[in-house]
């Protein structure tokens, strides 16, 4: 088996979608523009998907309340200081930097709808299929 997509229930699918279009560079690979108005983004490689969506059948998570260690999306970043200072800018508050002893950076932040968003800069990238 190999990996689809990832889901998430929030308040604004189609605003949520956007920022994250604006702001990480996500791609809109497939949407429908009537409720749960359901928008599935690609990250640049197209290797992983994640699906927004904002459906009322199920309860939308408190995000804020919900610790970054229990849930979040990780994107790499080649500079996180300065994509963390930029998505502070486009009102994604800071969480936590905690710098690692093998001289990665993780920069936690929530983006504009509490969701939890981590910024990883590692001196040994993850692993990649071929």
């Amino acid at each position: 088996m190999k990996f689809e997509h990832f889901a998430i229930n929030v308040p604004d699918a189609a605003a949520h979608a956007q920022w994250y279009v604006a702001n990480l560079g996500f791609k809109i690979v497939r949407q429908m523009t009537v409720a749960p108005f359901t928008h599935f983004l690609a990250d640049e490689t197209g290797r992983v998907v994640v699906e927004l969506y904002s459906n009322p059948k199920a309860t939308i998570p408190d995000y804020k309340a919900l610790h970054p260690l229990n849930f979040h999306l990780a994107v790499v970043a080649a500079d996180a200081r300065a994509d963390r200072a930029r998505l502070e800018h486009s009102g994604a508050p800071l969480v936590l930097e905690a710098p690692q002893a093998d001289g990665s950076l993780l920069i936690r932040l929530r983006d504009p709808w509490n969701v939890p968003l981590q910024l990883c800069q590692r001196t040994t990238l993850m692993p990649m299929p071929q």
